[in-house]
């Protein structure tokens, strides 16, 4: 019930949030995240029915809809589905379930000189190194490691569409024009930017929480924290998880208990 509301319930990757740059058409947060590993699928916009959405394709990766599609090194009993291993070969390795974080990344990206997109899972911060992560059995499945690096993000709830990212993208690189940071284009903005989703389809539009990400190089960074550090709200240390406090989360989650409640009410007294 609370994943309708936006509640978020699975681990994402520690960042450290510069600062936040507020009181502005379109606000954004400079932050630093640390080495990340994620698994990766690459498709066409269309993809067919032999090989599967991507998102299923990640999912059955780690484990979601039954036996892991992986080559674990250990056996991890899991309360459903229970993994079974078929075959009298005590040294196979055996698939490891792997648990779900957040976000969901989507890009565009460029293969054999065709336009192509990427969907990319974070995995979780035990899985530090290369050796430490199960290996896909699956050819589209790739892991790569995601170096520490800087970007702005901006917050947004609504629906996800692609038109409707690259909207939100466009005004967040409009922003950083305005700010005076060199090197962006919206051109630049559309080829580069990230989706970030952290809901499940089910949660209600005005609950989501959805980011647009854009990676900044050192020069980018050093003139974002000299003109803006001084005066923008800075947060030290790791933030895990969302960033809605959880006044506001309980808040929100109210408001739509009162909301759905009222609704039903209506029904009924329209049937009576």
């Amino acid at each position: 019930m609370g994943s309708v509301f936006g509640k978020e319930s699975v681990k994402e990757p520690p960042f450290e949030v510069i600062f936040e740059r507020k009181d502005v058409q379109t606000t954004y947060e400079l932050r630093k995240y640390g080495e990340r590993f994620a698994a990766t699928v690459t498709y066409t916009s269309k993809t067919d029915e032999d090989t599967g959405s991507p998102f299923g394709t990640l999912a059955r990766y780690i484990g979601v809809f039954g036996t892991p599609e992986n080559e674990g090194s250990t056996s991890i009993a899991m309360t459903a589905p229970v993994v079974m291993e078929q075959g009298n070969n005590d040294n196979a390795q055996k698939p490891e379930s792997i648990a779900m974080t957040a976000p969901v990344v989507m890009e565009n990206t460029q293969e054999d000189g065709k336009s192509m997109k990427k969907m990319m899972f974070m995995l979780p911060a035990e899985y530090d190194d290369m050796s430490k992560i199960p290996k896909p059995t699956n050819p589209a499945v790739h892991i790569e490691e995601i170096p520490s690096e800087f970007g702005v993000v901006h917050r947004y709830n609504g629906k996800y569409t692609d038109v409707n990212n690259r909207n939100v993208a466009k005004e967040l690189g409009a922003q950083l024009m305005l700010d005076g940071l060199e090197g962006i284009t919206e051109d630049y903005v559309i080829e580069h930017f990230q989706f970030w989703g952290y809901n499940p389809p089910f949660t209600l539009p005005y609950f989501r929480r959805n980011e647009v990400w854009l990676k900044l190089n050192d020069d980018q960074v050093t003139y974002l924290k000299e003109k803006f550090s001084a005066n923008a709200t800075t947060t030290e240390g790791r933030l895990v998880g969302g960033s809605m406090k959880g006044k506001t989360m309980f808040s929100l989650t109210a408001l739509g208990v009162v909301v759905g409640a009222y609704a039903i009410g209506s029904l009924l007294r329209t049937r009576t």
